[in-house]
């Protein structure tokens, strides 16, 4: 099979969807890789990294949809790249098609059959989106305690506080891995971190594993208490393949202090706030109703070679079995991979966008068979 490695155009996005080693390992395995040059220079990975482990270069970013089977990205295609995919073509990339009727319509006009690393699900874990997730849990305090500072528009509240001064207040609303990795770091840095959530077992888990942390049922009259008083809001909230829940409208929000800060974690998936809009790094902030608003939908873009590592060690093996065995076989060797489909041949497959979009939704299994 042709595997093809577009360079990534979304704004300010340095990952790459394929490391050059594992561009090797699928060479070795007799099969053809295809790089847009310039693809990886972003995540430190040069095109002579490229070349030496085998693939095949090539300067037209429509050259690689063109020859490839198989389009392995990052990011959703943008609408530029729309009409490059073609019928019975492979796309395996970040989709978040809940967030987005225009593109969602796009694919399925395409003809191609498009898997999304968000909705590959194991034991009811999202083994692809993890390593994301965790690096923007991780961000998302790092960019909060930022915007915090007073020459950023911030309040001047400093997380970790300092002997005599209580330390800053962190929220995180939702205990998954993003939420995890905030209030790890949060911790860490010394803050008062608080995790909403509704699962019982959840919470105890997090109550055993994070001992500075603490935990509270999620519910609105909870979140309304502590409102006034948060200095960094961390919105970690997700649905599986679904549009996030709008867990904070802009009244609730009025109850913050003026100089605050959200951290929308689940902008790629529409945002938990009503206030939420997409930003990019190179513009990453707004102010609305007082509070700072950071909502990058490629967060980890910013630490483009760690998240381009992470992201390879998670694909890999997926992508190995796609190229080696095609779709229907791989499917049946690695079931995952059909919570992955999203679109094929012009049918929406997954119920979650169907509902988001009011549009006719396709069982998978009979599309298989």
């Amino acid at each position: 099979m042709t595997i093809g490695v577009p360079r990534e155009i979304k704004q300010q996005e340095h990952r790459v969807a394929l490391a050059p080693s594992a561009a090797y390992q699928l060479l070795r395995r007799g099969h053809r890789v295809i790089v847009e040059n310039g693809a990886g220079v972003g995540a430190g990975f040069p095109d002579a990294d490229y070349i030496a482990a085998g693939a095949v270069l090539v300067d037209a970013h429509a050259g690689v949809f063109e020859s490839a089977d198989l389009i392995v990205k990052v990011k959703e295609p943008l609408p530029s790249e729309y009409p490059l995919l073609r019928p019975g073509q492979l796309l395996f990339t970040y989709l978040h098609l809940a967030a987005s009727r225009p593109l969602t319509e796009a694919l399925l006009a395409s003809g191609a059959t498009c898997l999304a690393y968000e909705t590959v699900e194991v034991n009811h874990r999202l083994p692809l989106l993890e390593p994301m997730s965790e690096i923007a849990g991780r961000m998302s305090v790092l960019v909060g305690g930022y915007f915090l500072a007073k020459h950023h528009g911030g309040s001047g509240v400093l997380l970790g506080g300092v002997p005599g001064v209580l330390p800053g207040k962190i929220v995180v609303l939702g205990g998954g891995v993003s939420g995890v990795n905030a209030a790890r770091m949060g911790s860490g840095l010394g803050a008062d971190v608080t995790i909403l959530e509704v699962d019982i077992e959840r919470m105890r888990f997090l109550d055993i594993t994070l001992h500075t942390a603490h935990t509270l049922f999620s519910n609105e009259a909870h979140l309304l208490d502590l409102l006034p008083t948060v200095d960094l809001l961390i919105g970690a909230v997700l649905v599986p393949g679904a549009r996030a829940p709008k867990l904070i409208t802009r009244a609730m929000l009025r109850r913050m202090r003026p100089g605050s800060v959200l951290v929308d974690i689940a902008i790629d998936q529409g945002g938990c706030c009503e206030t939420s809009r997409p930003t990019t790094h190179e513009s990453p902030v707004y102010v609305e109703e007082g509070v700072t608003h950071y909502c990058v939908a490629n967060m980890p873009g910013a630490y483009a070679r760690t998240a381009t590592e992470a992201l390879t060690n998670a694909t890999f093996r997926y992508i190995q079995e796609l190229a080696d065995h095609g779709l229907v076989e791989a499917c049946h060797r690695m079931p995952a991979l059909v919570s992955g489909i999203n679109v094929m041949g012009g049918r929406l497959t997954s119920r979650p966008v169907a509902e988001a979009h009011g549009l006719a939704h396709a069982d998978i299994a009979g599309l298989l068979a």
